[in-house]
Protein backbone atom coordinates (compact mmCIF):
# COMPACT_ATOMS: atom_id res chain seq x y z
CA UNK A 1 0.00 0.00 0.00
CA UNK A 2 1.61 3.65 -0.95
CA UNK A 3 2.05 6.32 0.62
CA UNK A 4 0.81 9.37 -0.42
CA UNK A 5 3.64 11.48 -0.50
CA UNK A 6 2.97 15.15 0.02
CA UNK A 7 5.13 17.60 -2.60
CA UNK A 8 8.24 19.06 -1.25
CA UNK A 9 7.15 22.11 -0.13
CA UNK A 10 4.08 20.57 1.41
CA UNK A 11 5.97 18.29 3.21
CA UNK A 12 6.68 20.36 6.65
CA UNK A 13 4.28 18.72 9.29
CA UNK A 14 2.07 20.28 11.60
CA UNK A 15 5.23 19.33 14.54
CA UNK A 16 8.22 21.67 12.46
CA UNK A 17 5.83 24.43 10.49
CA UNK A 18 6.26 27.01 13.92
CA UNK A 19 7.11 25.96 17.24
CA UNK A 20 5.98 29.26 18.82
CA UNK A 21 3.84 29.05 21.69
CA UNK A 22 1.51 31.74 20.14
CA UNK A 23 0.83 29.31 16.79
CA UNK A 24 0.04 26.04 19.23
CA UNK A 25 -2.50 28.53 20.97
CA UNK A 26 -3.89 29.74 18.06
CA UNK A 27 -3.97 26.74 15.84
CA UNK A 28 -6.93 25.12 14.28
CA UNK A 29 -4.70 22.38 13.12
CA UNK A 30 -7.14 19.13 14.64
CA UNK A 31 -3.66 16.94 14.69
CA UNK A 32 -1.91 20.21 16.76
CA UNK A 33 -5.36 20.26 18.91
CA UNK A 34 -5.16 16.58 19.59
CA UNK A 35 -1.69 16.89 21.09
CA UNK A 36 -2.66 20.28 23.18
CA UNK A 37 -5.68 17.46 24.77
CA UNK A 38 -2.88 14.59 25.53
CA UNK A 39 -0.51 17.08 27.18
CA UNK A 40 -3.57 18.46 29.51
CA UNK A 41 -5.17 15.26 29.97
CA UNK A 42 -1.91 13.32 30.88
CA UNK A 43 -1.34 16.63 33.69
CA UNK A 44 -4.98 15.22 34.99
CA UNK A 45 -4.24 12.25 35.17
CA UNK A 46 -1.63 12.37 37.71
CA UNK A 47 -3.23 14.61 39.73
CA UNK A 48 -6.26 11.67 40.19
CA UNK A 49 -3.15 9.05 40.43
CA UNK A 50 -1.67 11.46 43.34
CA UNK A 51 -5.18 11.34 45.05
CA UNK A 52 -5.29 7.40 44.46
CA UNK A 53 -1.92 7.01 46.02
CA UNK A 54 -2.97 9.11 49.02
CA UNK A 55 -6.09 6.60 49.59
CA UNK A 56 -3.86 3.39 49.11
CA UNK A 57 -1.65 4.82 51.45
CA UNK A 58 -4.48 5.44 53.93
CA UNK A 59 -5.94 1.87 53.85
CA UNK A 60 -2.49 -0.17 55.00
CA UNK A 61 -4.17 0.01 58.22
CA UNK A 62 -6.94 -0.03 59.75
CA UNK A 63 -7.42 2.74 61.95
CA UNK A 64 -7.48 6.36 59.86
CA UNK A 65 -4.39 7.28 61.15
CA UNK A 66 -2.73 8.82 58.23
CA UNK A 67 -5.49 11.59 57.42
CA UNK A 68 -9.02 12.69 58.89
CA UNK A 69 -12.31 11.25 57.50
CA UNK A 70 -13.20 14.55 55.98
CA UNK A 71 -9.57 14.61 54.37
CA UNK A 72 -10.04 11.23 53.20
CA UNK A 73 -13.86 12.37 51.75
CA UNK A 74 -11.98 14.83 49.90
CA UNK A 75 -9.36 12.69 48.86
CA UNK A 76 -11.78 10.23 46.88
CA UNK A 77 -14.01 12.84 45.48
CA UNK A 78 -11.19 14.85 43.96
CA UNK A 79 -9.79 11.03 42.41
CA UNK A 80 -13.44 10.46 41.37
CA UNK A 81 -14.14 13.52 39.68
CA UNK A 82 -10.81 14.33 38.26
CA UNK A 83 -10.76 10.74 36.39
CA UNK A 84 -14.06 10.52 35.39
CA UNK A 85 -14.78 14.00 33.91
CA UNK A 86 -10.94 15.55 32.65
CA UNK A 87 -9.46 11.63 31.73
CA UNK A 88 -11.22 8.74 30.85
CA UNK A 89 -14.26 10.70 28.98
CA UNK A 90 -12.24 12.73 26.97
CA UNK A 91 -8.78 10.51 26.99
CA UNK A 92 -9.21 8.84 23.57
CA UNK A 93 -11.51 11.17 21.34
CA UNK A 94 -10.14 14.12 22.48
CA UNK A 95 -6.69 12.98 21.80
CA UNK A 96 -6.72 10.25 19.19
CA UNK A 97 -10.09 10.49 18.06
CA UNK A 98 -8.86 14.65 16.85
CA UNK A 99 -5.46 13.54 15.51
CA UNK A 100 -7.10 10.36 13.84
CA UNK A 101 -10.59 10.77 12.53
CA UNK A 102 -10.48 12.91 9.73
CA UNK A 103 -7.22 11.33 8.48
CA UNK A 104 -8.83 7.85 8.76
CA UNK A 105 -11.60 9.56 6.45
CA UNK A 106 -10.02 11.01 3.77
CA UNK A 107 -10.48 14.55 5.60
CA UNK A 108 -7.95 17.53 5.86
CA UNK A 109 -9.51 18.66 9.08
CA UNK A 110 -12.53 18.10 11.00
CA UNK A 111 -15.94 20.17 9.84
CA UNK A 112 -15.43 22.78 12.35
CA UNK A 113 -11.78 23.63 13.25
CA UNK A 114 -12.71 26.89 15.38
CA UNK A 115 -15.01 24.73 17.72
CA UNK A 116 -12.64 22.57 18.17
CA UNK A 117 -9.73 24.56 19.30
CA UNK A 118 -12.41 26.34 21.22
CA UNK A 119 -13.46 22.83 22.80
CA UNK A 120 -9.91 22.42 24.30
CA UNK A 121 -10.22 26.15 25.79
CA UNK A 122 -13.45 24.95 27.45
CA UNK A 123 -11.43 22.13 28.74
CA UNK A 124 -8.49 24.37 29.93
CA UNK A 125 -10.74 26.34 31.79
CA UNK A 126 -13.07 23.69 33.44
CA UNK A 127 -10.06 21.93 34.00
CA UNK A 128 -8.18 24.93 36.01
CA UNK A 129 -11.13 25.77 37.83
CA UNK A 130 -11.50 22.24 39.38
CA UNK A 131 -7.57 22.42 40.30
CA UNK A 132 -8.57 25.84 42.23
CA UNK A 133 -11.09 23.39 44.14
CA UNK A 134 -8.89 21.00 44.70
CA UNK A 135 -6.05 23.80 46.12
CA UNK A 136 -8.40 26.11 48.22
CA UNK A 137 -10.14 23.18 50.00
CA UNK A 138 -11.74 20.62 47.70
CA UNK A 139 -14.89 19.22 47.31
CA UNK A 140 -16.48 15.68 49.46
CA UNK A 141 -19.63 14.88 47.94
CA UNK A 142 -17.91 12.06 46.07
CA UNK A 143 -17.73 11.86 42.32
CA UNK A 144 -21.79 11.59 41.89
CA UNK A 145 -22.79 14.55 44.12
CA UNK A 146 -25.75 12.86 45.65
CA UNK A 147 -28.16 14.79 47.38
CA UNK A 148 -29.30 16.26 49.60
CA UNK A 149 -25.28 16.24 50.93
CA UNK A 150 -24.37 17.71 47.94
CA UNK A 151 -27.03 20.58 47.52
CA UNK A 152 -27.56 21.43 51.87
CA UNK A 153 -25.44 20.06 53.95
CA UNK A 154 -21.77 19.84 52.83
CA UNK A 155 -19.30 22.78 53.21
CA UNK A 156 -17.48 22.54 50.89
CA UNK A 157 -16.66 23.91 47.03
CA UNK A 158 -19.53 22.12 45.62
CA UNK A 159 -20.76 25.03 43.77
CA UNK A 160 -17.33 25.64 41.86
CA UNK A 161 -16.67 22.08 41.42
CA UNK A 162 -20.12 21.77 39.58
CA UNK A 163 -19.42 24.75 37.43
CA UNK A 164 -16.15 23.24 36.26
CA UNK A 165 -17.98 19.83 35.08
CA UNK A 166 -19.95 21.89 33.63
CA UNK A 167 -17.86 23.59 31.45
CA UNK A 168 -15.92 20.40 30.54
CA UNK A 169 -19.29 18.90 29.55
CA UNK A 170 -19.69 21.66 26.84
CA UNK A 171 -15.89 20.12 25.45
CA UNK A 172 -17.11 17.17 24.98
CA UNK A 173 -20.91 18.42 23.31
CA UNK A 174 -18.46 20.47 21.39
CA UNK A 175 -16.29 17.31 20.32
CA UNK A 176 -19.04 14.91 19.51
CA UNK A 177 -21.01 17.42 16.99
CA UNK A 178 -17.67 18.00 14.91
CA UNK A 179 -17.28 14.21 14.80
CA UNK A 180 -20.76 13.37 14.03
CA UNK A 181 -20.69 16.17 11.03
CA UNK A 182 -17.15 15.49 10.41
CA UNK A 183 -18.27 11.95 9.35
CA UNK A 184 -21.15 12.64 7.48
CA UNK A 185 -20.26 15.07 5.13
CA UNK A 186 -16.49 15.01 4.76
CA UNK A 187 -15.58 11.15 4.18
CA UNK A 188 -13.75 10.84 0.74
CA UNK A 189 -14.81 9.52 -2.45
CA UNK A 190 -15.71 5.68 -2.02
CA UNK A 191 -15.40 6.13 1.68
CA UNK A 192 -18.92 4.52 2.23
CA UNK A 193 -20.26 3.39 5.40
CA UNK A 194 -19.67 -0.07 5.14
CA UNK A 195 -15.87 0.75 4.24
CA UNK A 196 -15.25 3.11 7.58
CA UNK A 197 -12.41 1.52 10.07
CA UNK A 198 -13.79 0.30 13.25
CA UNK A 199 -12.44 3.11 14.86
CA UNK A 200 -14.70 5.65 13.32
CA UNK A 201 -17.89 3.70 13.77
CA UNK A 202 -16.85 3.70 17.92
CA UNK A 203 -16.43 7.27 17.59
CA UNK A 204 -19.69 7.94 16.05
CA UNK A 205 -21.42 6.05 18.50
CA UNK A 206 -19.59 7.76 21.18
CA UNK A 207 -20.29 11.30 20.15
CA UNK A 208 -24.25 10.27 20.02
CA UNK A 209 -23.68 9.64 23.75
CA UNK A 210 -21.90 12.86 24.13
CA UNK A 211 -24.37 14.94 22.65
CA UNK A 212 -27.37 13.51 23.89
CA UNK A 213 -26.38 12.75 27.13
CA UNK A 214 -24.24 15.50 28.36
CA UNK A 215 -27.14 18.26 28.59
CA UNK A 216 -28.93 15.48 30.83
CA UNK A 217 -26.23 15.79 33.82
CA UNK A 218 -25.23 19.46 32.94
CA UNK A 219 -28.71 19.99 34.10
CA UNK A 220 -28.94 18.22 37.06
CA UNK A 221 -25.74 19.57 38.23
CA UNK A 222 -26.80 22.76 37.35
CA UNK A 223 -30.24 22.14 39.65
CA UNK A 224 -27.92 21.07 42.59
CA UNK A 225 -26.18 24.13 42.38
CA UNK A 226 -29.34 26.30 42.23
CA UNK A 227 -30.83 24.21 45.60
CA UNK A 228 -27.74 25.23 46.97
CA UNK A 229 -27.79 29.10 46.44
CA UNK A 230 -31.24 29.71 45.95
CA UNK A 231 -33.00 27.09 48.16
CA UNK A 232 -34.88 26.11 45.84
CA UNK A 233 -37.29 22.89 46.52
CA UNK A 234 -35.82 20.32 43.73
CA UNK A 235 -34.08 18.03 45.08
CA UNK A 236 -34.55 18.50 49.15
CA UNK A 237 -37.34 16.44 50.55
CA UNK A 238 -37.55 18.94 53.63
CA UNK A 239 -38.64 21.66 50.39
CA UNK A 240 -40.97 18.94 48.70
CA UNK A 241 -37.97 17.97 46.33
CA UNK A 242 -37.50 14.58 45.47
CA UNK A 243 -33.83 13.08 46.20
CA UNK A 244 -34.44 10.36 44.02
CA UNK A 245 -35.07 12.79 40.81
CA UNK A 246 -31.33 13.35 40.99
CA UNK A 247 -30.25 10.00 40.66
CA UNK A 248 -32.17 9.19 37.48
CA UNK A 249 -30.94 12.39 35.99
CA UNK A 250 -27.39 11.53 37.21
CA UNK A 251 -27.10 7.86 36.11
CA UNK A 252 -29.48 8.47 33.14
CA UNK A 253 -26.02 9.98 31.40
CA UNK A 254 -23.66 8.70 33.50
CA UNK A 255 -24.00 4.92 32.78
CA UNK A 256 -24.45 5.94 28.85
CA UNK A 257 -21.05 7.84 29.88
CA UNK A 258 -19.35 4.45 30.66
CA UNK A 259 -19.61 3.62 27.51
CA UNK A 260 -18.32 7.16 26.23
CA UNK A 261 -14.92 6.10 28.09
CA UNK A 262 -15.01 2.42 27.27
CA UNK A 263 -16.13 2.58 23.01
CA UNK A 264 -13.12 4.87 22.16
CA UNK A 265 -10.93 1.92 23.55
CA UNK A 266 -12.73 -1.23 21.89
CA UNK A 267 -12.13 1.19 19.08
CA UNK A 268 -8.42 0.72 19.64
CA UNK A 269 -8.75 -2.54 20.18
CA UNK A 270 -10.35 -2.92 17.05
CA UNK A 271 -7.55 -1.24 14.68
CA UNK A 272 -4.97 -3.02 16.66
CA UNK A 273 -5.82 -6.61 16.64
CA UNK A 274 -6.40 -6.68 13.06
CA UNK A 275 -3.25 -5.11 12.22
CA UNK A 276 -1.23 -7.35 14.52
CA UNK A 277 -3.51 -10.55 13.48
CA UNK A 278 -3.03 -9.67 9.97
CA UNK A 279 -6.79 -10.37 8.95
CA UNK A 280 -9.90 -8.36 8.67
CA UNK A 281 -11.81 -7.99 12.10
CA UNK A 282 -14.40 -11.15 11.46
CA UNK A 283 -17.78 -9.99 11.27
CA UNK A 284 -16.38 -6.25 10.80
CA UNK A 285 -20.44 -5.40 10.27
CA UNK A 286 -21.34 -7.33 13.40
CA UNK A 287 -18.56 -5.28 15.19
CA UNK A 288 -19.65 -1.90 13.84
CA UNK A 289 -23.42 -2.63 14.67
CA UNK A 290 -22.63 -3.27 18.31
CA UNK A 291 -21.11 -0.15 18.98
CA UNK A 292 -24.67 1.30 17.94
CA UNK A 293 -26.15 -1.23 20.16
CA UNK A 294 -24.27 -0.36 22.89
CA UNK A 295 -24.92 3.52 22.12
CA UNK A 296 -28.97 2.64 22.49
CA UNK A 297 -28.99 0.20 25.00
CA UNK A 298 -26.74 2.33 27.39
CA UNK A 299 -29.32 4.85 28.13
CA UNK A 300 -32.23 2.21 28.94
CA UNK A 301 -30.00 0.83 31.98
CA UNK A 302 -29.58 3.93 34.03
CA UNK A 303 -31.58 2.40 37.06
CA UNK A 304 -29.57 -0.53 37.78
CA UNK A 305 -27.65 1.76 40.02
CA UNK A 306 -30.49 2.33 41.88
CA UNK A 307 -32.16 -0.86 42.93
CA UNK A 308 -31.46 -0.09 46.74
CA UNK A 309 -32.69 3.12 46.06
CA UNK A 310 -36.64 2.35 46.85
CA UNK A 311 -37.36 1.94 43.16
CA UNK A 312 -40.44 -0.05 42.73
CA UNK A 313 -40.19 -4.22 42.79
CA UNK A 314 -41.02 -4.33 39.13
CA UNK A 315 -38.90 -1.56 38.04
CA UNK A 316 -35.73 -2.97 38.91
CA UNK A 317 -36.65 -6.29 37.58
CA UNK A 318 -37.38 -4.10 33.68
CA UNK A 319 -33.71 -2.46 34.73
CA UNK A 320 -32.13 -5.99 35.60
CA UNK A 321 -33.06 -7.75 32.30
CA UNK A 322 -32.20 -4.71 30.29
CA UNK A 323 -28.71 -5.07 32.05
CA UNK A 324 -28.09 -8.28 31.26
CA UNK A 325 -29.07 -7.37 27.69
CA UNK A 326 -26.69 -4.58 27.24
CA UNK A 327 -24.05 -7.21 27.89
CA UNK A 328 -24.59 -8.79 24.49
CA UNK A 329 -23.27 -6.64 22.34
CA UNK A 330 -19.68 -5.92 24.14
CA UNK A 331 -19.96 -9.97 24.10
CA UNK A 332 -19.98 -9.90 20.18
CA UNK A 333 -16.80 -7.27 20.13
CA UNK A 334 -14.90 -9.85 22.54
CA UNK A 335 -15.95 -12.76 20.58
CA UNK A 336 -15.37 -11.57 17.46
CA UNK A 337 -11.77 -10.27 18.36
CA UNK A 338 -10.85 -13.77 19.66
CA UNK A 339 -11.78 -14.86 16.07
CA UNK A 340 -10.16 -12.47 14.81
CA UNK A 341 -6.86 -13.51 16.67
CA UNK A 342 -7.53 -17.20 15.75
CA UNK A 343 -5.38 -18.86 12.83
CA UNK A 344 -4.08 -14.97 12.29
CA UNK A 345 -0.35 -14.47 12.02
CA UNK A 346 -0.63 -12.52 15.51
CA UNK A 347 2.51 -10.48 16.03
CA UNK A 348 3.07 -9.25 20.02
CA UNK A 349 4.25 -5.62 19.67
CA UNK A 350 3.58 -3.23 22.58
CA UNK A 351 0.38 -1.93 21.53
CA UNK A 352 -0.67 -5.84 20.90
CA UNK A 353 -0.04 -6.71 24.71
CA UNK A 354 -2.08 -3.38 25.75
CA UNK A 355 -4.94 -4.72 23.14
CA UNK A 356 -4.99 -8.25 24.77
CA UNK A 357 -4.22 -7.15 28.49
CA UNK A 358 -7.77 -5.03 27.45
CA UNK A 359 -9.50 -8.05 26.54
CA UNK A 360 -8.71 -10.06 29.44
CA UNK A 361 -9.72 -7.37 31.88
CA UNK A 362 -12.50 -5.77 30.37
CA UNK A 363 -13.93 -9.33 30.26
CA UNK A 364 -13.41 -10.23 33.76
CA UNK A 365 -14.68 -6.36 34.84
CA UNK A 366 -17.99 -7.04 31.87
CA UNK A 367 -18.47 -10.57 33.99
CA UNK A 368 -18.79 -8.92 37.36
CA UNK A 369 -20.75 -6.58 36.12
CA UNK A 370 -23.05 -9.58 35.47
CA UNK A 371 -23.55 -10.45 38.95
CA UNK A 372 -24.54 -6.71 39.69
CA UNK A 373 -27.32 -6.77 37.64
CA UNK A 374 -28.90 -9.68 39.51
CA UNK A 375 -31.27 -8.29 42.36
CA UNK A 376 -29.98 -10.11 44.99
CA UNK A 377 -26.61 -10.28 44.83
CA UNK A 378 -26.61 -5.93 44.25
CA UNK A 379 -28.10 -5.87 47.36
CA UNK A 380 -25.66 -7.84 49.70
CA UNK A 381 -22.67 -5.56 47.34
CA UNK A 382 -23.90 -2.62 46.47
CA UNK A 383 -21.20 -0.09 47.89
CA UNK A 384 -19.01 -2.16 48.58
CA UNK A 385 -15.47 -2.80 47.30
CA UNK A 386 -17.06 -5.66 44.43
CA UNK A 387 -18.53 -2.52 42.96
CA UNK A 388 -15.04 -0.36 43.34
CA UNK A 389 -13.56 -3.15 41.68
CA UNK A 390 -15.77 -3.83 38.60
CA UNK A 391 -15.99 -0.53 38.21
CA UNK A 392 -12.07 -0.17 38.01
CA UNK A 393 -11.63 -3.74 35.92
CA UNK A 394 -13.93 -1.75 33.32
CA UNK A 395 -12.61 1.74 33.22
CA UNK A 396 -8.83 1.33 34.19
CA UNK A 397 -8.32 -2.30 33.39
CA UNK A 398 -10.56 -1.56 29.99
CA UNK A 399 -10.30 2.38 28.91
CA UNK A 400 -7.06 2.96 30.14
CA UNK A 401 -5.46 -0.26 28.72
CA UNK A 402 -6.91 0.95 25.17
CA UNK A 403 -5.52 3.96 25.89
CA UNK A 404 -2.20 3.11 26.15
CA UNK A 405 -2.58 0.58 23.23
CA UNK A 406 -3.65 3.22 20.84
CA UNK A 407 -0.89 6.02 22.17
CA UNK A 408 1.87 3.25 21.61
CA UNK A 409 -0.25 1.74 17.78
CA UNK A 410 -0.09 5.83 16.69
CA UNK A 411 3.06 7.39 18.40
CA UNK A 412 5.18 6.56 14.96
CA UNK A 413 2.65 8.79 13.06
CA UNK A 414 2.17 11.40 15.99
CA UNK A 415 5.75 11.81 16.92
CA UNK A 416 7.33 10.66 13.85
CA UNK A 417 9.54 8.54 16.20
CA UNK A 418 9.47 4.73 17.04
CA UNK A 419 9.96 4.05 20.65
CA UNK A 420 11.64 1.37 22.31
CA UNK A 421 9.80 -1.57 22.20
CA UNK A 422 11.50 -4.00 25.22
CA UNK A 423 10.59 -1.21 27.44
CA UNK A 424 7.43 -1.51 26.51
CA UNK A 425 6.25 -4.79 26.47
CA UNK A 426 7.77 -4.15 29.93
CA UNK A 427 5.35 -1.56 30.83
CA UNK A 428 2.74 -3.67 29.68
CA UNK A 429 3.14 -6.72 31.58
CA UNK A 430 4.12 -4.22 35.03
CA UNK A 431 0.56 -2.60 34.37
CA UNK A 432 -1.32 -6.14 33.74
CA UNK A 433 0.11 -7.32 37.00
CA UNK A 434 -0.26 -4.71 39.40
CA UNK A 435 -3.56 -4.05 38.08
CA UNK A 436 -4.63 -7.53 39.25
CA UNK A 437 -2.90 -7.35 42.26
CA UNK A 438 -4.21 -3.83 43.11
CA UNK A 439 -7.83 -4.56 42.38
CA UNK A 440 -8.77 -8.39 42.56
CA UNK A 441 -8.43 -8.15 45.88
CA UNK A 442 -11.14 -5.67 46.34
CA UNK A 443 -13.60 -7.94 45.00
CA UNK A 444 -12.83 -10.37 48.10
CA UNK A 445 -13.40 -7.47 49.95
CA UNK A 446 -16.08 -6.35 48.64
CA UNK A 447 -18.17 -10.29 49.31
CA UNK A 448 -17.35 -9.99 52.43
CA UNK A 449 -19.01 -6.75 53.32
CA UNK A 450 -16.15 -4.27 52.97
CA UNK A 451 -18.01 -0.74 52.16
CA UNK A 452 -16.23 1.65 50.35
CA UNK A 453 -15.16 5.11 51.35
CA UNK A 454 -14.44 4.51 54.18
CA UNK A 455 -11.35 5.63 55.56
CA UNK A 456 -11.23 2.77 58.37
CA UNK A 457 -12.00 -0.80 58.50
CA UNK A 458 -12.10 -3.87 60.34
CA UNK A 459 -8.60 -5.70 61.22
CA UNK A 460 -9.90 -8.87 59.27
CA UNK A 461 -9.70 -7.14 56.04
CA UNK A 462 -6.01 -5.81 56.75
CA UNK A 463 -4.07 -8.10 54.84
CA UNK A 464 -6.61 -7.97 51.29
CA UNK A 465 -5.99 -4.38 51.74
CA UNK A 466 -2.04 -4.74 51.76
CA UNK A 467 -1.75 -6.35 48.96
CA UNK A 468 -4.20 -3.75 46.78
CA UNK A 469 -1.62 -1.20 47.96
CA UNK A 470 1.22 -2.80 46.75
CA UNK A 471 -0.45 -3.80 43.46
CA UNK A 472 -1.07 0.44 43.37
CA UNK A 473 2.76 0.85 43.52
CA UNK A 474 3.67 -1.32 40.86
CA UNK A 475 0.68 -0.34 38.70
CA UNK A 476 2.18 3.67 39.37
CA UNK A 477 5.28 2.59 37.99
CA UNK A 478 3.84 0.41 35.34
CA UNK A 479 2.13 4.11 34.14
CA UNK A 480 5.38 6.18 35.00
CA UNK A 481 7.27 3.72 32.60
CA UNK A 482 5.49 5.10 28.88
CA UNK A 483 5.96 8.39 30.49
CA UNK A 484 10.03 8.32 30.53
CA UNK A 485 10.46 6.11 27.35
CA UNK A 486 7.91 7.90 25.07
CA UNK A 487 9.24 11.45 25.82
CA UNK A 488 13.05 10.00 25.68
CA UNK A 489 11.65 8.55 21.67
CA UNK A 490 10.93 12.43 21.16
CA UNK A 491 14.83 13.14 21.06
CA UNK A 492 16.29 9.43 20.66
CA UNK A 493 13.96 7.73 19.56
CA UNK A 494 14.48 6.03 16.05
CA UNK A 495 12.85 7.52 13.23
CA UNK A 496 9.61 6.18 12.18
CA UNK A 497 8.84 4.83 8.56
CA UNK A 498 5.21 6.17 7.33
CA UNK A 499 3.69 2.71 8.45
CA UNK A 500 6.01 0.69 10.70
CA UNK A 501 3.06 -1.30 11.51
CA UNK A 502 1.82 -2.30 7.53
CA UNK A 503 -1.69 -1.18 8.94
CA UNK A 504 -4.54 -0.57 5.99
CA UNK A 505 -5.85 2.91 7.12
CA UNK A 506 -5.87 6.00 5.40
CA UNK A 507 -3.71 7.44 8.41
CA UNK A 508 -0.79 5.37 7.19
CA UNK A 509 -1.18 6.47 3.73
CA UNK A 510 0.80 10.07 4.95
CA UNK A 511 3.78 11.02 6.36
CA UNK A 512 5.19 10.27 9.89
CA UNK A 513 4.57 13.43 11.45
CA UNK A 514 1.69 13.98 8.57
CA UNK A 515 1.59 17.28 6.75
CA UNK A 516 -0.52 20.10 8.13
CA UNK A 517 -3.20 19.12 5.86
CA UNK A 518 -3.38 15.67 5.81
CA UNK A 519 -3.37 14.83 2.02
CA UNK A 520 -2.09 16.97 -0.96
CA UNK A 521 -4.75 15.68 -2.91
CA UNK A 522 -8.44 14.06 -1.39
CA UNK A 523 -7.84 10.42 -1.66
CA UNK A 524 -10.11 7.76 -3.60
CA UNK A 525 -10.97 5.14 -1.70
CA UNK A 526 -11.71 1.71 -3.90
CA UNK A 527 -10.61 -0.82 -1.27
CA UNK A 528 -12.76 -2.67 2.18
CA UNK A 529 -11.43 -1.65 5.32
CA UNK A 530 -8.94 -4.16 6.63
CA UNK A 531 -7.87 -5.30 3.49
CA UNK A 532 -4.34 -6.98 4.00
CA UNK A 533 -3.67 -8.43 0.39
CA UNK A 534 -2.95 -4.81 -0.65
CA UNK A 535 -0.46 -4.63 2.27
CA UNK A 536 3.07 -5.04 1.48
CA UNK A 537 4.23 -7.51 4.25
CA UNK A 538 6.55 -5.20 7.10
CA UNK A 539 8.42 -7.08 9.31
CA UNK A 540 7.10 -5.77 13.42
CA UNK A 541 8.02 -7.25 16.53
CA UNK A 542 7.51 -9.79 17.86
Amino acid sequence: MATIAAPAVERENYLNTDFRVRSWLLTTDHKRIGILYLLSITAMFFVGGFAATMIRLELLTPAGDLMSSDTYNKMFTIHGIVMVFFFLIPSIPATLGNFLVPMMIGARDLAFPKINLASWYMYITGAGLMMYVVLTGGVDTGWTFYVPFSSTYSNTHVIAAVVAIFIAGFSSIFTGFNFIVTIHRMRAPGMTWSRLPLFIWSHYATSVIMVLGTPVVAIALTLVALERAFHMGIFDPRLGGDPLLFQHLFWFYSHPAVYIMILPSMAVVSEVVSTFSRKRVFGYAAVALASIAIAVLGFLVWAHHMFVAGISAYAALVFSLLSYFVAVPSAIKVFNWMATMYKGSVSLATPMLYAMGFIGLFTMGGMTGLYLAALGIDVHVHDTYFVIAHFHYIMVGGAVMGYLAGIHFWWPKISGRMYPEAWGKIAAATIFIGFNLTFFPQFVLGYLGMPRRYHAYPPEFQVLNVMSTAGASILAVGYVLPLIYLLWSLRYGEVAPDNPWAATGLEWRTPSPPPTENFPETPVVTWEAYDYSSVAEVPVAR
